[in-house]
């Protein structure tokens, strides 16, 4: 399977890792139409794709990304508005896509994030699995100041990360957050120095591609079904999770690395 970049998004695979960049750095990394189409269908085949065991998202420059491109949209269409519903009609074809397939994939997904983290740009941030923040770098749910409502799942992310009430603090009186914040709360996975983020996000994404890969994918699908579900249901889940990886080649490499005394060297089957 190839990755193909685009103008504002490059791709490219390296060792079982799909490396996902955002490279409009004159825009602070913001998301067009075709940025997000083509997220979106590199992380459909990503999940399809057995040589890939991680995807990291990252941007280029000194921002990871301030959201999405509204201005963009008005571009060449002078002052022609379009149909009322259409935002209605298209998110669900392209933005709201998006965060879901993060949370569905069976691939972990790391986010490495510098400067501005702002809108979509957060909520890609917040969906993926493992998100390595600089400890100066600005997280912010620009919607209320601007004077409408969120999009793209952040409703829906923050108050399960965070709480109701830290929620609304974001949503709706527009607090930023600082990296090290953002980790206090546990809005993130770990804030580190800004000049450690790429080692810090190497570290984990190599410990991830290293891993047991379908026991990871069905550990995060577990996870994120049993937010929905009673005890009862959950552990029918956990018990069909249990049967498909005790039939891997690294559950029998685990096995044996434990009898032999030895680190196990997974492979992703």
């Amino acid at each position: 399977m190839t990755y193909e970049p685009i103008e504002g998004l490059d791709a490219r695979v390296d060792d079982g890792v799909l490396r996902i960049t955002l490279d409009r750095p004159e825009k602070r990394n913001a998301l067009d139409d075709a940025m997000v189409a083509a997220l979106v269908g590199h992380l459909e085949q990503a999940n399809q794709d057995e040589g890939i065991r991680v995807i990291v998202i990252d941007g280029r420059g000194d921002d990871f990304c301030a959201g999405f491109d509204i201005m963009s949209r008005s571009g060449g269409d002078g002052d022609r508005k379009p149909r009322i519903g259409s935002i209605q009609r298209r998110l669900p074809a392209q933005a709201h896509r998006l965060v879901p397939l993060m949370l569905s994939t069976q691939v972990p997904v790391v986010c490495a994030v510098r400067g501005w983290a702002a809108g979509l740009g957060l909520h890609v941030a917040l969906a993926a699995d493992f998100c390595i923040a600089a400890s100066d770098a600005r997280l912010w749910e620009p919607f209320a100041t601007r004077g409408f409502t969120p999009d793209s799942g952040g409703t829906w992310l923050l108050p399960r990360l965070v709480g109701m009430a830290r929620a609304k603090d974001l949503l709706m009186l527009g607090t930023e957050l600082s990296g090290t914040d953002a980790a206090s709360w546990g809005l993130i996975h770990r804030s580190v120095d800004a000049g450690d983020v790429a080692t810090e996000t190497e570290r984990v994404t190599r410990r991830l591609a290293d891993g047991p890969t379908v026991a990871l994918g069905l550990t995060k699908w577990l996870v994120h079904q049993g937010a929905g579900l009673d005890l009862e249901r959950h552990l029918a889940n956990e018990a069909f999770a249990m049967e498909l990886s005790s039939r891997t080649s690294d559950f029998r490499e685990g096995i044996a690395a434990m009898r032999e005394k030895r680190a196990p060297g997974f492979e992703g089957r």
